[in-house]
């Protein structure tokens, strides 16, 4: 029988949260803290020091014996480095757990050891870590023991942020500030934050462990470089929302009571598209909390599906042939006082203030679209965007038939007079009711859509932190903000001047809407036509961060400076070319290794029995033999060459210069060598005998689970 948990008691039990610290923090101390987190500002030494043992202290009850900065550096994971609480032994060998409040509030990791893109040489080490106390400190519990994290910024001694979550707080304080100056406009006083919710979706494929640890490439490059499909895909389209195995139902209940312990809102599960897919959708949260909790999700998933013989892969593209795995990021605006600014309300039409925030955000998107792209891609995700099973590389918004309706006659005449509502929807059974309808559809092609009360940004990459994308979407938004609240704070008569402002924004930027099929290739010749970029690459998007618009989009608001800026280009094409590097040397690996020389004996196998038909029966016929030996001889020769061709490729690629030029070696010459070689690879193991083939196949990772 299934062990009954209970959601409530459990939820949370592993998060020093506000009821915790109201619970152990004097009233005056708590009331600071919470200041603090809502408003900013600094708390002073004595209140850091009571903090800092109130935490301590929970954290011992807990079974805790260590505690670490946790932060999340430009590799796109996270970092710890774990200190215990024991102090100096005094004269007698005693020792106290001590955890003062300048330990909780600063760290110094080695910040020449991380990705830096040049902020920071070998012999410039020093880098800080700084508490970010809107973000609750956590318990981790693994084999290490029982670990207190507090979530940090990671910065170098000179200032620049070397992470990913400087600059997305940065950001959110420039879309607050911004965003409040509309509000006003709008006589809404009471508020003093406009708040960045998300709610990460994310997809993942889990995979037999023992099958996994046969395959290097799954193992090196988190991907199988090798593969032909198996006889079943998803083409019945039977896996979707289907029931859920037993194996990996147990895996989704470790993983949602793992999750509830750290207090992440695990809501949603189910069976993804894919054979082997899944998805996990938690509640909205704060943007920054949503961007730690989606790191947490993403390694407790690891940590969790080892406990059941299984191996969970991120990867966007695990395997060709079926659907690889996004991270939907759903993205609003609300303010502090209930207020969701992307709610339109009954009568979007006549909804103002909704219709100049939507206004806002399509003149952002349409003028940011290349930034917005880049946000999304890595290398991973090239293999996903535009493949027909994700949203395309060209950006796009969009509104659905009722919005899109009202924005036609906002264009057209000025006014919005009448809007699109839902009808009842009819099953045509007696025992069903009938229910409302929503006054649009849906569309799973859009990169950019409007679900409502928000927008979901669909490029996310599996394997990716939403820190970036959802830092770029802040930064865009607070852009276009400004610009609006710089006229409209100027206007003698706000009426009239708001109605214009939503025209033209409307008017000048209405080639980013679309609402039709953004798999088909009428739209890339329609999208060409409009003007909108196609940046098919992560390699081809990385410029994007680094033009002048760019720069001073972000130096505006003071989320990133140029310097800041540039270095992260450098270490994007770094990641790039490394990782093209290392699944091409996994792939030589695994071709001069194991399959050549299994191909090798399977055709020498074949030679012999050719020869042992012809000895023993000189009549009978060896046709089939020598067909299957000849195709199998001649896929081998093709294999053998695009193999030396691939080590050429990679040799040439690595002497190119550092950089841009290196990402781009890799990227035209390279991957071209990759898939010459998988070409006559996948079609060989499609051929030769089981036995023969050294790693298990597709069907058997997919299906047997």
């Amino acid at each position: 029988m299934s062990e009954m948990i209970n959601v409530a008691e459990v939820f949370g039990e592993n998060v020093f949260n506000l009821a915790k610290m109201k619970e152990r923090l004097p009233k005056k101390i708590y009331a600071e803290v919470k200041n603090v987190m809502e408003n900013g500002g600094e708390l002073s030494v004595s209140t850091a020091d009571v903090v800092a043992k109130a935490m301590k202290d929970w954290a011992v009850s807990k079974g805790a014996t260590h505690y670490t900065h946790w932060f999340q550096p430009l590799t796109g994971i996270t970092a710890e480095k774990h200190d215990s609480f024991i102090s100096a032994p005094d004269e007698m060998g005693n020792t106290l757990l001590e955890f003062s409040g300048k330990e909780l509030i600063k760290g110094e990791p080695d910040a020449s050891s991380f990705p830096s893109g040049g902020l920071r040489s070998t012999f410039e080490a020093r880098g800080y870590t700084v508490w970010d106390c809107t973000s609750p400190a956590f318990l981790k519990e693994d084999a290490t023991g029982v670990i207190l994290c507090i979530p940090t910024a990671f910065c170098s001694y000179k200032g620049e942020a070397l992470d990913k979550k400087t600059p997305l707080l940065r950001s959110m304080e420039a879309v607050s500030r911004q965003g409040l100056r509309i509000v006003k406009l709008f006589g809404n006083t009471e508020a003093t934050r406009v708040i960045a919710s998300v709610g990460p979706e994310q997809e993942y494929f889990l995979v037999d462990k023992e099958k996994y640890l046969q395959r290097k490439d799954l193992i090196y490059a988190g991907r199988t470089l090798f593969g032909a499909p198996a006889p079943k895909g998803q083409e019945l389209e039977d896996q979707y929302f289907g029931a859920i195995r037993e194996r990996v139902g147990a895996y989704m209940k470790e993983l949602n009571v793992e999750l509830w312990k750290l207090g992440i809102t695990s809501k949603t599960q189910h069976n993804e598209v894919a054979p082997a897919q899944h998805e996990m959708a938690p509640i909205y949260g704060t943007a920054n909390i949503a961007v730690d909790h989606n790191q947490l999700v993403m390694e407790t998933m690891k940590k969790v599906a080892g406990h059941h013989g299984l191996t969970c892969l991120l990867h966007e593209k695990p395997f060709a042939g079926v659907n690889g795995s996004g991270k939907h990021n759903n993205w609003s605006l609300g303010t502090d006082n209930g207020v969701n600014l992307l709610d339109p309300g009954d009568t979007p039409n006549q909804n103002i203030q909704f219709l100049l925030v939507l206004a806002c955000i399509i003149k952002a998107v349409d003028i940011h679209a290349d930034l917005l792209r880049q946000s999304a891609s890595d290398v991973g995700n090239d293999h996903r965007l535009g493949a027909n099973e994700a949203p395309p590389a060209i950006i796009s918004v969009f509104l659905g038939d009722q919005l899109e309706d009202v924005v036609r006659q906002l264009v057209e005449t000025g006014e919005a007079a009448r809007c699109i509502e839902g009808d009842r929807l009819q099953a045509g059974v007696s025992s069903l009711p009938s229910i409302s309808k929503d006054a649009t559809d849906r569309n799973r092609t859009s990169p950019f859509a409007f679900t409502g009360n928000k927008f979901e940004f669909r490029m996310v990459g599996s394997d990716d932190s939403i820190a970036s994308p959802n830092t770029t979407l802040n930064a865009i938004v607070a852009e276009a903000f400004s610009e609006a609240a710089d006229i409209l704070e100027k206007a003698e008569d706000f009426d009239m001047a708001v109605h214009d402002l939503i025209k033209k924004y409307l008017a000048g930027h209405q080639r980013i809407i679309f609402n039709g099929n953004g798999y088909s290739e009428e739209w890339v010749k329609e999208a060409e036509r409009r003007g909108l970029p196609n940046i098919k690459s992560m390699v081809e998007a990385v410029p994007t961060l680094v033009t002048d618009k760019s720069v001073a989009l972000f130096e505006k608001f003071g989320i990133f400076t140029k310097a800041e800026l540039e270095s992260r280009a450098e270490v994007l094409y770094e990641t790039y070319a490394k990782t093209i590097n290392i699944e091409a040397l996994t792939m030589i690996d695994m071709a001069g290794k194991q399959i050549i020389p299994a191909v090798v004996s399977y055709t020498t196998e074949l030679a012999s029995s050719v020869s042992a038909v012809k000895e023993a029966c000189p009549e009978a016929d060896a046709s089939a033999q020598k067909e299957l030996l000849i195709e199998t001889s001649a896929l081998l020769a093709e294999a053998r060459k695009a193999f030396t061709a691939l080590k050429a490729a990679v040799s040439e690629a690595s002497a190119a210069e550092e950089g841009e030029a290196m990402a781009y070696a890799y990227k035209d010459k390279v991957v071209p060598a990759m898939e010459a070689l998988r070409a006559p690879v996948d079609q060989l193991e499609m051929i030769v005998d089981k036995e023969y083939w050294p790693m298990p196949s597709y069907g058997d990772l997919m299906f047997e689970v």
